[in-house]
């Protein structure tokens, strides 16, 4: 499985570099989260810029990805999905659960909006 990683301050971006994400290579790629997530990143964005098929497999590990991302508070931003992958997300009602974003330069401002979004919030909690 071929990816590139861009870590930043607040974010990281995780940029399969496969046309396919399927059996083959989704047990990888849970396992790449999980190695991610037990780094200390909180928000991911998952560039699916270069994929053009997805299969049940691929589902099952963005999900995986979606859990831990919940479970840390964080925000997971799916970016450039194709409209053949868009089209099995919303006939499978993923849609509605997962926040797909047409650009990673979009994902980052709904990264920055959230982490806004959460500040309030604790800030509320501790008054």
């Amino acid at each position: 499985m071929k990816f590139t990683l861009n870590k930043q301050e607040q974010y990281t971006v995780f940029k399969l570099q496969e046309e396919k994400l399927d059996s083959s290579i989704a047990p990888k790629l849970k396992t790449e989260f999980f190695t991610l997530y037990q780094s200390g990143m909180v928000n991911l964005i998952f560039d699916m810029g270069n994929i053009k098929y997805v299969d049940s497999s691929g589902l099952s590990s963005i999900l995986v990805a979606k859990r831990l991302s919940e479970q840390i508070n964080g925000y997971l931003a799916l970016a450039g999905v194709s409209d053949h992958v868009m089209k099995l997300m919303t006939i499978s009602k993923l849609d509605s659960v997962l926040n797909l974003i047409p650009t990673v330069e979009e994902s980052v401002d709904a990264i920055f909006m959230a982490e806004l979004e959460r500040d309030i919030k604790e800030d509320e909690k501790n008054k």
